[in-house]
């Protein structure tokens, strides 16, 4: 990496870290003002919106800004998969339920499913790490695409229920979640950990199609040309 592009790449990240703490506190200053809270059996569209439109900004700016693409395809795998692992706080959605504060529509399948992921984004690490092919692997794949999905579940399912008002009794639903601090779950880290699966399947399919493995080199996991890569 020559000079130009040092500089370009620190500066790359200087803005995207300000613009995820922007982000943080904008999504905090509006669920301070109450802004996504909505009525019973109303459809939570502030939500919708908080948690759709990072997603889009996020693609828009990969498609459209060759050095924020660039930024994204060298993004750390195990680091990515490492993040995934604070899922496994879904449990709290679970303890919630319990406490009688959330659905179960809503608390079990979201709950269950992060933790899932939480659970597994240990294993998924160490196969990057001592697996070269992993990165480029079905599996890996596969692990990404459920994440989203039960991402995307979740949130479906949080809408449902506040739609339907479902809960054991009439002073449970999701109104909670439209509240801080659990706002910032679906307007904040919903959507970056699906960004962050997003990256890494953008990543996948780019070694995949130019047949490159990636073996792990302190401190981090490099890729090349077949055969190239440490532990290959």
């Amino acid at each position: 990496m020559n000079d130009i592009e040092h500089a370009t790449d620190k500066r790359i990240k200087i803005i995207v870290g300000a613009v995820l703490l922007l982000w943080l506190v904008l999504a905090f200053i509006l669920g301070a003002n109450e802004a996504y809270v909505r009525a019973p059996g109303a459809l939570p569209l502030p939500i919708m919106v908080g948690a759709l439109t990072p997603i889009l900004v996020f693609l828009i700016a990969f498609w459209t800004t060759g050095s924020f693409r660039n930024f994204v395809m060298s993004m750390d795998l195990p680091l990515m998969a490492g993040i995934q692992a604070w899922r496994f706080g879904g449990l709290g959605f679970i303890a919630l339920y319990a406490y009688g504060i959330l659905p179960g529509l809503f608390a079990w399948p979201a709950g269950l499913g992060d933790m899932a992921i939480g659970i597994t984004a240990p294993f998924v690490i160490l196969a990057l790490r001592r697996q070269p092919a992993f990165a480029a692997g079905r599996l890996f794949q596969v692990w990404n695409l459920l994440g989203i999905l039960d991402l995307v579940v979740a949130v479906s399912l949080g809408g449902l229920s506040s739609v339907l008002g479902y809960g054991i009794s009439d002073a449970i639903s999701t109104f909670p979640m439209a509240q801080l601090p659990l706002v910032l779950i679906p307007t904040f880290l919903v959507p970056l950990f699906i960004m962050l699966h997003i990256a890494s399947l953008l990543q996948a399919g780019q070694l995949k199609e130019s047949g490159r493995v990636c073996g792990w080199t302190e401190p981090t996991i490099q890729c090349g040309p077949m055969g190239t890569a440490k532990g290959a």
